[in-house]
């Protein structure tokens, strides 16, 4: 998956980088003064971890479905649960749903503790005229 996060201008703009174990995918956002959105916190910026977020998902996506090109987002929900730290952040996606046409993806971000998400996500991938 690290060669579709490496095709990704932002993906690299960001340093994500990738681990697989088996089918699961985690992408981590190193720490980096750039993505700190509010200097007086410090706290890292929130379209800095939506991207994360919804990169780790096409890349889950992607992952899961091989024959995938690119897969297209429908829609992309983010909620931000607490400010991020000036630490690395993981991601983690998992495809809850996936039919002809749509995947529906959730994926959450987290700091330290996995249990304490700092974001989570809620999307829709369209994947219709391909091989599922």
């Amino acid at each position: 998956m690290s060669a579709l996060l490496d095709r990704l201008p932002y993906a690299g703009f960001l340093g994500l980088v990738s681990a697989e174990d088996g089918e699961m995918l985690t992408v981590t956002m190193p720490f980096a003064d750039r993505l700190i959105g509010n200097p007086m916190l410090p706290a890292l910026h929130g379209g800095a971890t939506a991207a994360l977020l919804e990169l780790t998902a096409v890349a889950q996506v992607a992952l899961s479905y091989p024959r995938l090109r690119l897969p297209r987002p429908i829609n992309v929900t983010v909620a931000y649960l607490r400010s991020g730290r000036p630490v690395d952040v993981h991601a983690r996606a998992r495809i809850s749903k996936a039919g002809r046409r749509v995947a529906h993806v959730l994926a959450e971000a987290w700091q330290e503790d996995e249990t304490q998400p700092i974001a989570s996500l809620t999307a829709h991938f369209l994947v219709a005229g391909y091989d599922l």
